[in-house]
């Protein structure tokens, strides 16, 4: 037998001799008994001390909080997220109150500027949004909408905005290619704006005999692009030539 074979094959015997008494020694004994899991798992759990009683408890007694925060932005916030653990409330008949976290940054675990959360969220630079005032100044947590409707996209739309504000469409504004609805502004998503659907649209200002800043880039639509969309080779928020 040529050795190579022989070195492979005690690797191999090796291999199955851990395998065959590693899983044993590794492996827990009611791993697999109700899946893919340690069954004895469950008995952990059980044993742990209870602290968290619910949201739906919560409304047996503030029903009209539970109310106003279903039909809000909080609707899908679990009462206990805000207000920790609740269990001693309940038992304690209200003599032990919940936490309300008053802090600026505990509001900023979810509302601070990250550019992976989903369009439309609301999001604030901390440092610069109503410096050292608490969040419960300007915004009920139950129905957190805002003081007043956000006049700029930048209020949502923070990255594609520091995006553009570089770009050599700066000083376009946004609703000149976006058809937006009012609504947007004080239910974005549920009142999504367009955007452009045709060439024209583009076009319009960088057609060869459009009339627009001699400065601005001319295509020939005849030629360039054939039936594609213009954002579909170029990011409109910062139209690079590719």
């Amino acid at each position: 037998m040529p050795s190579q074979i022989r070195r492979l094959l005690i690797f191999l015997t090796i291999i199955a001799v851990l395998f065959i008494f590693g899983r044993r020694l590794l492996v827990p004994g009611s791993f697999g008994e109700y899946g893919h899991y340690r069954a004895v798992a469950i008995d952990d759990i059980i044993s742990q001390e209870m602290k968290y009683a619910g949201h739906q408890i919560c409304a047996e007694c503030h029903d009209d909080i539970v109310d106003k925060k279903t039909n809000s932005y909080h609707k899908n916030v679990n009462c206990e997220v805000c207000h920790g653990p609740a269990l001693s409330h309940i038992e304690s008949g209200g003599e032990v109150l919940p936490e309300a976290n008053r802090d600026r940054g505990y509001c900023s675990l979810c509302h601070e500027y990250n550019p992976a959360r989903p369009t439309g969220f609301a999001q604030i630079d901390p440092i610069a949004h109503n410096p050292t005032k608490r969040c419960i100044t300007c915004h009920n947590p139950h129905a957190p909408d805002p003081p007043r409707t956000p006049d700029q996209c930048s209020a949502c739309h923070l990255s594609i905005y520091k995006t553009k504000a570089l770009s050599p469409h700066a000083l376009l504004e946004c609703i000149e290619c976006h058809d937006t609805p009012q609504l947007h502004f004080s239910q974005p998503r549920e009142n999504l704006p367009g955007k452009p659907m045709t060439r024209g649209d583009c076009l319009k200002c960088h057609e060869k005999n459009a009339e627009s800043d001699r400065f601005i880039p001319r295509v020939d639509k005849s030629v360039h692009g054939e039936a594609n969309l213009c954002w579909q080779c170029h990011y409109p928020h910062f139209p690079e030539a590719r």
